[in-house]
C-alpha cells in the first residue's frame, strides 16, 4: 500500500516538528536535570580545561586580574559582559573550580555537541521568554555550593560599549544570596573571523563581591534595582581594561537649529551638554531665554544644558563633541578646538557638503576632522532630519562611521530619545549622498522656471552625477537609495524652510550665489560645496555637465535661465544613443 492508504498512516511534516520538538524539549530536560543533580562530567571538564587554560595563556596572551575577588568555595554568581562564544571558558579559569553557565538552547540541537557542553557545565535557556527551568535549575547549583556566570546584557554584544542589562541577574541574587562577583572580558570579539580563531590580546578583570539580602519573592522592580546596582560594577572593570565607555557629558559646538536640537535630544537621553556658542552675547542671551528663538523657536532648553561661548568649553572632559557648525566654518573651528579634542572623545560632525581647505583637493567633513584631531573616532550623521520636526516628531537617521562600535552607541544614545537610527561604516557614501542631496534640490528649485520635467530633470541628473562619483571613491550603492541619499531628498524637497530650495528660487530669479546666504540668514551649505564638487569630479575623470553648468550659475559665470533651458536639451551623445 501507499503511505497514507489505509493500514499506513501518513506522517504529515507538523507531525513530525511537533515530535522533534517534544524530543528537543525531553533533551533539554535532561540536560538541565544533569546540571542540578550530577554536575559537570570531572573528566571531560578538567581535561578540556588543562588544554584550554594553556591554549588561551600562549595564544590570546590571557591576563587575569582580580583574581583574589574570587570565593574559592560556597555559592558566587559571575555577572560578566558578553563578547565572544569563547567568553565563559576564559571567565572559568578565575576560579579553581567549575563553573557553571546558561547558553542559548540552539547550541544543545545536536545530541553530541549538548553531551560535551554539558559535561563542561552548561546548560540550556530559552532567550526573551522568561525560562523559568533554566532559573530554577541555577538556583538549585547555587544552593549546593557551586558558582553560576550570568551575562546580564541576554546575548553577545560585539561593538561598542556594553549592552542594557536584563533583571535575571538581580533576581537570582535575592532569591538565593549568593554574593555577586562584577566581570568584564576585553579583546576577545575580535579573535574570530568565520572559523578561523585569531590571536589577540584578551584581558578578564573581577571586581569585589557584592551582597545582597535574601528575598524569597522579589517582585520585577526589586531585580531591576538590584541589577542597576551590580551593572555599573560590571561597567567600572570593563572601563579599567580600556572598554568604551558610556557617553555621559557631550559638547555641541554651534548654536544653530541642529546644534540647538542635538543639544536638546543628548539632553533628553540623560546626557550632560555644554551647548558652546559663537559668542559671548549669543550665549548670555540663550542662556538667559533658554530658548533658541532665532534658529529652534519653541523649544525649551533644560536645566541639563549649559549655554556658554565655545571658546570657553573644556573638550578635555567630555566623551562626545558635536560639531554642529556650516562646512565652511569647519576650518576654523577645528583649528580653535582640535588639539583640545582628546582620544577619550569621539567627534559627530553634522557639517554637510565638503571642505574647500584647499579648492583644488575638497575632503569630506569627518576626514578633515578626523586627520587634525586626536578623537578615537568620528562619525557624521545623515537622512531625513529636520531639527525641529526631528523633535516634535521623530525622524530615521544614518549613524557613520568607520568604527562599528561608535555608531552603534551614537544609535543607541540617539535611540534613548525617541529617534530612529540604524549604523553603517560607508562613511564617504552617507557624507556624499547629503552633498547630493542638496546639490539635487538647488538644482530642482533653480530648473523649477523651465517647467517641473526640467525641475526633475536637474535633480535627477545632478544626484546621478554625484552618486557616480562616490561609487569611485568607494562608497555603496545602497547608501544614496536609502535614508542618507533618496530619503533625505524628498524629505528636502517637501520640507517648508528649506533653505537649498528658497537658495534655488533665488538663484533663478537673478540674485548672484554669494548674495544668497546674506538674504536668507543661514548658511546654505548647496552653495558651497557646488564648486568643490564641480573640482573633486573632474579630478576624477568623470563627467557631470548638469552639476557643472549648476556651479557656473552660482559663481556667476552662467545664466540660470540658459542653464535650466539646457537640461532638457539633447546633447550630441544622447543623440548618438538614440540613433
Amino acid at each position: 500500500m501507499r503511505a497514507g492508504s489505509v493500514g499506513i498512516p501518513r506522517i504529515l511534516p507538523c507531525n513530525r516538528g511537533r515530535s522533534r520538538r517534544v524530543v528537543q524539549a525531553m533533551d533539554h530536560s535532561a540536560l538541565l536535570d544533569r546540571a542540578r543533580t550530577k554536575g559537570v562530567n570531572p573528566f571531560v571538564y578538567w581535561i578540556v580545561r588543562a588544554l584550554f587554560q594553556p591554549f588561551f595563556h600562549l595564544y590570546f596572551r590571557l591576563s587575569r586580574v582580580g583574581r583574589e575577588h574570587v570565593p574559592q568555595e560556597g555559592p558566587v554568581i559571575f555577572a560578566a559582559n558578553h563578547r565572544s562564544f569563547l567568553d565563559p571558558f576564559i571567565i572559568a579559569t578565575l576560579a579553581r573550580r567549575p563553573i557553571y553557565f546558561v547558553a542559548k538552547k540552539e547550541l544543545f540541537e545536536k545530541r553530541l555537541t549538548a553531551w560535551f557542553l554539558n559535561s563542561l557545565g552548561a546548560f540550556p535557556v530559552d532567550r526573551g521568554n522568561g525560562d523559568g527551568d533554566a532559573m530554577a535549575t541555577a538556583r538549585a547549583i547555587l544552593e549546593r555550593g557551586d558558582g553560576v556566570l550570568i551575562f546580564p546584557e541576554g546575548t553577545r554584544v560585539r561593538p561598542g560599549t556594553l549592552g542594557a542589562p536584563r533583571r535575571g541577574v538581580g533576581r537570582l541574587a535575592l532569591e538565593t544570596g549568593a554574593p555577586v562577583v562584577p566581570v568584564a572580558i576585553i579583546g576577545t570579539e575580535t579573535i574570530r573571523r568565520g572559523w578561523r580563531i585569531r590571536p589577540h590580546k584578551v584581558r578578564v578583570r573581577a571586581g569585589s563581591p557584592l551582597r545582597f539580602p535574601t528575598v524569597q519573592t522579589p517582585s520585577p522592580e526589586l531585580a531591576a534595582a538590584v541589577t542597576e546596582r551590580i551593572w555599573p560594577c560590571v561597567s567600572l572593570q570593563w572601563e579599567w581594561l580600556g572598554g568604551l565607555p558610556p557617553i555621559r557629558r557631550a559638547a555641541v559646538i554651534g548654536a544653530g537649529s541642529w546644534g540647538t536640537a542635538m543639544a536638546v535630544a543628548l539632553q533628553r537621553a540623560g546626557v550632560a551638554v555644554d551647548l558652546g556658542c559663537r559668542t559671548a552675547d549669543q550665549a548670555a542671551a540663550l542662556a538667559g531665554a533658554r530658548e533658541n528663538a532665532a534658529y529652534l523657536p519653541g523649544v525649551t532648553l533644560d536645566a541639563g544644558i549649559t549655554v556658554g561661548r565655545a571658546a570657553d568649553l573644556d573638550l578635555t572632559a567630555h566623551d562626545l563633541v558635536v560639531l554642529a557648525v556650516p562646512t565652511r566654518a569647519l576650518p576654523a573651528t577645528i583649528a580653535a578646538h582640535g588639539e583640545h579634542i582628546t582620544a577619550r572623545s569621539g567627534v559627530l560632525v553634522l557639517s554637510k557638503g565638503l571642505v574647500g581647505h584647499d579648492p583644488e583637493h575638497p575632503v569630506s567633513p569627518s576626514d578633515y576632522v578626523a586627520q587634525r584631531c586626536s578623537a578615537r573616532a568620528v562619525a557624521c550623521l545623515a537622512g531625513p532630519g529636520h531639527a525641529a520636526d526631528a523633535l516634535a516628531a521623530g525622524a530615521s537617521l544614518v549613524a557613520a562611521s568607520a568604527d562599528r562600535g561608535f555608531a552603534r552607541q551614537l544609535a543607541e544614545l540617539l535611540q534613548r530619545c525617541d529617534l530612529d537610527v540604524s549604523t553603517t561604516t560607508d562613511i564617504t557614501g552617507a557624507e556624499l549622498a547629503g552633498a547630493a542631496k542638496n546639490a539635487a534640490v538647488l538644482a530642482a528649485s533653480a530648473a523649477a522656471s523651465a517647467g517641473p520635467n526640467a525641475a526633475g530633470a536637474a535633480a535627477g541628473k545632478v544626484f546621478a552625477e554625484v552618486d557616480a562619483y562616490a561609487r569611485r571613491r568607494g562608497a555603496r550603492p545602497e547608501t544614496f537609495a536609502g535614508l542618507a541619499g533618496a530619503g533625505d531628498l524628498v524629505a528636502t524637497v517637501v520640507a517648508a524652510g528649506s533653505r537649498n530650495r528658497r537658495a534655488g528660487e533665488l538663484l533663478a530669479a537673478g540674485v548672484p550665489g554669494h548674495d544668497i546666504a546674506p538674504r536668507l540668514g543661514q548658511a546654505v551649505e548647496s552653495l558651497d560645496a557646488l564648486p568643490l564638487l564641480a573640482t573633486a569630479i573632474a579630478a576624477e575623470g568623470l563627467e557631470a555637465p548638469t552639476l557643472a553648468g549648476l556651479a557656473a550659475v552660482v559663481d556667476g559665470r552662467a545664466d540660470a535661465d540658459a542653464w535650466a533651458r539646457g537640461v532638457t536639451t539633447p546633447t550630441k551623445t544622447t543623440r548618438r544613443r538614440a540613433a
